[in-house]
């Protein structure tokens, strides 16, 4: 009778791992004042080893700017780099569990906390809403060259898209629905190539028809380094294996090595797989519940000051799981009772710890991201006219500050900055380019103000039409198209010329 013969090997697999850390950095980045005290109050509930100190985290994130009247540009030359936090670069899992987790409602309890003087002047400023994606995307379609026929078909697809950015239907159907709802007679190529024109707007990404779509969308945008390509080809070529997480597979077939694919991982990690998330939720119900993030105020001297308003206890570990956490490494269990008490005591302030670490990265980032918004639209929160607000895309903050765009556009969603009079969403700021006739940049914005001041001076008898606005507006050095005037006008709920028309 033979003997089986029986043998062990020893196999070293290596894995790309997250970090809870950088998760939990994720996650408070994107909430807003009211969801992050909703946190800190849960978080002290469970966690007995977190506690407040008793008063109001006292961290200066307050910042004077002294303006230079000879330079109306406060430069970006003048942001110094011991301001700026350092660039934050999620793993791909942390980036699924941060993009993907479910938004819980906001619980009715509220953890009181107040920063802010008996004495000081109390008022109630006007809240702003924020722009919703379909304003969004069609204020940068207003700029497309595109024909009547194709902005209804464009104006369609965009309402068609789900509130994660995604095109769920095919072109089939919505070919089917414009013909008997728009009475609109478009074939598939026809859609197809509105559909491209949309694909190419802001953020990157939208119009994905699924997630591996989505991610590709953005690399090719993304610039031509060795990392973007290599990322591009493992979510193109290889997104069944990345999906599943089989790393050894990817480097054997593409023969990298591990350091090529931990750069590819790195660049996948940046992007958003749901871009429309940043403009989701109701807007209506958003204005009834704002708190300001930052306050920015103007001296006399026309200084701007800006402060992160914290509104969160300042947090420490409890003595008692100090101490006891410092005596773990030195003493061995004596029975399972004692053993299982130790891993309770280190893990409660194992995640207390990091708990605080990661609440203060958030207002490190966020004032980074912050100071960097107010430095470029310093024009507009000096004179808070409209008018005076600068191009300004995401590209441009994360250049400041080192981060990048999706962690700028995480930092920004559902934040609003407070003034001596109004209360802004910073999304607000974030404007697109127009060249005027000298080919300098001028922003969407002040073409809209411009539109409706012509038209507030406009004989109510003899109201405007369309075609001698855009006369009017290319007299002011403004050539844009019969659209995009109408588009503007709508956006500004003002009527056609017809409807303005006074006896």
């Amino acid at each position: 009778m033979s003997k089986s013969a029986t043998s062990q090997t020893i196999e070293q697999i290596q894995t790309l791992r997250q970090s809870p850390q950088q998760i939990l950095l994720g996650q408070l980045l994107e909430m807003s004042s009211i969801e992050l005290e909703e946190k800190v109050h849960k978080e002290l509930v469970e966690n007995p080893a977190l506690a407040p100190t008793g008063e109001t985290d006292t961290t200066d994130y307050g910042e004077t700017e002294e303006r230079d009247d000879a330079d109306n540009d406060l430069g970006l030359d003048r942001i110094d780099d011991d301001d700026v936090a350092p660039t934050h670069t999620e793993t791909a899992e942390e980036m699924q569990k941060n993009d993907y987790r479910s938004d819980d409602d906001i619980p009715n309890y509220r953890y009181e906390a107040n920063n802010s003087s008996a004495d000081d002047d109390y008022y109630i400023p006007e809240a702003v809403n924020q722009k919703s994606l379909t304003d969004y995307l069609e204020e940068q379609l207003a700029e497309c060259d595109l024909t009547e026929k194709q902005q209804s078909i464009a104006e369609y697809i965009i309402g068609s898209l789900d509130d994660t950015g995604y095109m769920t239907r095919s072109l089939y159907e919505i070919s089917d629905d414009l013909i008997l709802k728009e009475n609109i007679d478009a074939s598939v190529d026809e859609i197809d190539e509105v559909f491209a024109k949309i694909r190419n707007l802001d953020p990157a990404g939208i119009g994905a028809t699924d997630l591996r779509d989505c991610l590709t969308l953005q690399l090719e945008r993304a610039k031509a380094t060795a990392a973007n390509q290599l990322a591009y080809r493992i979510v193109d070529e290889h997104f069944d294996a990345f999906s599943k997480k089989h790393f050894d597979k990817i480097i054997d077939v593409l023969h990298i090595t591990r350091a090529e694919l931990d750069e590819a991982m790195h660049a996948i990690a940046q992007l958003n797989p749901k871009p429309g998330n940043e403009f989701a939720g109701d807007v209506a119900d958003t204005a009834q519940h704002i708190t300001p993030d930052f306050r920015v105020e103007v001296d006399d001297e026309n200084r701007i000051h800006v402060t992160l308003l914290n509104r969160v206890p300042e947090l420490q570990v409890e003595d008692y799981f100090k101490a006891q956490y410092g005596k773990i490494a030195e003493q061995k269990p004596a029975n399972r009772r004692e053993r299982d008490l130790n891993r309770f005591l280190i893990d409660k302030y194992e995640s207390a710890t990091a708990f605080i670490n990661a609440l203060k990265q958030r207002q490190q980032t966020l004032f980074a991201i912050g100071q960097a918004i107010v430095r470029w639209q310093s024009n507009f929160f000096l004179s808070e006219d409209e008018i005076d607000i600068r191009p300004m895309t995401l590209r441009d903050i994360a250049s400041i500050t080192g981060y990048d765009q999706s962690v700028v556009s995480r930092a920004t969603a559902k934040k609003y900055v407070e003034t001596a009079t109004r209360i802004y969403p910073m999304k607000q700021f974030f404007v697109s380019r127009i060249s005027n006739d000298n080919g300098e940049d001028i922003s969407s914005r002040e073409v809209q103000i411009t539109l409706k001041e012509i038209i507030d001076n406009e004989n109510k008898k003899k109201p405007y039409s369309d075609e001698q606005l855009v006369k009017m507006l290319s007299e002011r050095g403004y050539d844009i198209a019969r659209r995009t005037v109408a588009k503007y006008r709508d956006r500004m709920q003002i009527p056609v010329a017809r409807l303005r028309k006074e006896l």
